[in-house]
């Protein structure tokens, strides 16, 4: 069974649906002590990385995710929720992450280096370069995902990313260490390679693919 994290803030209709098409069970809630029970949590999300720390601090779910992180079970983060797991932001302000990666989280300048002024936010298809192994691309060949985001992350430890996309600069796309991914990009609005990483991380989550 999957978790859902329901903060407030993610885009728990499509995800649920994507879920839906593979077969698979799934609940939504806000309650550490159900979410607690799930075999593998998603955390979306849309909007604000300050205003969905916010939240996820008054309802109780930051030292939860962070607990649940350390007893090996997986955790997905998904746009603003793959975000999250990174140390801090400079959106609205500095606002502290849930720092279960290393990296923080910065706006597109907008602005090549030549110059020349491009699209924020990102938005669109990109074409995901694979750079390190992980068991969410496992079988996988490098495809088109889509894209919406105006803040990306920055990281010293290139470990961490394992698919990266180019827009002005190398944006880190998938991510994960441990028990713990990450996707830029909405899998759930991106076809057959969208779907293809999900089911990934299912089989990851029922052990029929190693972590």
């Amino acid at each position: 069974m999957i978790g859902i994290i329901d903060y407030g803030m993610g885009n728990l209709f499509s995800v649920s649906c994507a879920l839906d098409r593979l077969g698979v069970d799934w609940f939504i809630s806000d309650d550490p002590e159900k979410l607690g029970d799930a075999k593998g949590l998603i955390l979306p999300g849309v909007g604000s990385f300050k205003d969905a720390m916010t939240l996820l601090d008054r309802q109780e779910l930051t030292g939860f995710i962070k607990e649940y992180v350390k007893s090996g079970k997986p955790l997905l983060g998904i746009c603003l929720g793959m975000q999250l797991l990174f140390e801090e932001s400079e959106e609205n302000g500095f606002s502290k992450g849930l720092a279960l990666l290393p990296g923080k989280v910065v706006r597109f300048t907008g602005t090549d280096r030549h110059g020349d002024t491009y699209k924020v936010p990102h938005m669109g298809w990109n074409r995901l370069k694979f750079t390190n192994e992980s068991k969410l691309q496992q079988g996988l060949e490098q495809d088109y995902v889509y894209f919406v985001h105006s803040f990306y992350v920055e990281t010293e430890d290139k470990g961490v990313i394992t698919a990266s996309a180019e827009y002005d600069v190398d944006v880190p796309a998938v991510v994960g260490r441990g028990s713990v991914y990450g996707m830029q990009f909405h899998p759930e609005k991106s076809g057959g390679m969208g779907m293809a990483l999900l089911k990934n991380y299912l089989e990851l989550v029922e052990g029929k693919v190693s972590r």
